[in-house]
Parts: structure tokens; sequence; C-alpha cells
């Protein structure tokens, strides 16, 4: 059961988190001024700050299974490292395949804007990552660069694919547990953890 400190920090987040999604929809022209405070409520009484996604495949071993894993995942209405630091160096994110748009990928936060890059092949040039793109990583170092299917094969990523930041991995019935992200995250998500974490539920959606 949730502290009551960590429910006060709960309803911090999901007020912030209707606040922004919902200057979001008005800035992009979706809602009129008028509709702002009504969806802002609405959001925070009937909205929840995660979602189950289904990933598969060797890329995130050991992190997550080959045989796949049902993934609570946190709401990221944007991926500020910097700002609001909503997502850091180290998280593992969901975020949109730069190659397929209507696909996702879960890959490791390695670098933001401002790092600079150098390879191991001495024929690439070292360079700096642009404003506002990344680098992310698969966690299975076993692979092959291009079998990893990461930046290393698709180069940086706008932060703007960043849809969500994954909190807990159920492998199977009875292996499952939290996923390690940067610490500032892992202290930030605990009261979403502990409120909107339903193994039950996630056992009940895992595929096999």
């Amino acid at each position: 059961m949730a502290s009551l400190s960590n429910w006060f920090r709960y309803i911090a987040h999901k007020l912030e988190y209707s606040i922004t999604t919902s200057l979001m929809s008005y800035n992009r022209g979706q809602i009129t001024n008028r509709e702002v405070g009504d969806l802002i409520w609405k959001n925070f009484f009937q909205g929840k700050l995660t979602y189950l996604h289904w990933n598969k495949g060797a890329e995130m071993a050991p992190t997550i299974g080959e045989q796949g894993g049902t993934l609570l995942v946190r709401k990221l209405p944007t991926a500020d490292p910097f700002f609001m630091r909503r997502v850091l160096v180290g998280d593992v994110v969901v975020m949109k395949d730069p190659q397929k748009s209507d696909n996702y990928l879960v890959r490791r936060l390695a670098a933001v804007e401002g790092y600079e890059m150098s390879s191991t092949d001495e024929k690439d040039e070292p360079f700096v990552l642009e404003k506002d793109k990344c680098w992310v990583l698969s966690d299975n170092e076993t692979l092959k660069p291009k079998e990893a299917n990461d930046s290393r094969t698709f180069g940086p990523v706008p932060m703007s694919n960043i849809v969500g930041r994954v909190l807990y991995c159920l492998r199977n019935a009875v292996d499952h547990g939290r996923v390690q992200n940067s610490h500032f995250s892992m202290q930030k998500d605990t009261p979403v953890l502990e409120i909107e974490l339903d193994v039950d539920e996630m056992a009940r959606r895992h595929k096999t």
C-alpha cells in the first residue's frame, strides 16, 4: 500500500501530466481555450500515467527476456532531459521506430544533445549530438550493431520520438520486477509504480 507522501507525489505528477497534455492539445489547435480546464480535470480524474506494452526480441536481453515481456510504461508528454528532466541518460524508453513509423522500439537512452560521440572504428570521425537529438542502444552486448537495431545502425533519433519510460517488466507469472533506470527517474517513478502497478493485470494480458 502506498504511503501518504507517495500519494501526494503521485497526485502532483498526475496534475502536471494533465496540464501539460491539455496545453499541448490547445497549442495544436485541437481544443479551444474554454475547453482547456475541462480537459485538465478529465485527464486528471479519468486518465492514468501508465500503459501496458508488449515487447519481444533479443535486443534488450537480459532486461527484457528474448521470449518477450509485458511492460508497464510511464507516459511522457515530452522528452525533456534538461528543464523538466522527464527522461535521462540511462533510462529504458519506448520510442517510435525511426525506420518504421507504425512500429515502436524499446531501447536504453545512452546520450542526449551536447554529448560527444566517438567510435572504436578510427575511420569514423567524432561528432556532437545536435539539439533535440539522442543516441539509443540495446542492452544485449552480445549482438552485432546491425542485429541490435539501435543508433549504431540508424543514427541519432529525435527526442520527440520518445513516448514513454519502462518502469516494470513481466517476463512470466513468476519472473517480473522493476526495470533499472537512472537513479533520478527511479525515485521520480516510485509513487506512480506503487499506485498503478497491477501485476495480476499484467499477467492476464501477457502473451505466451
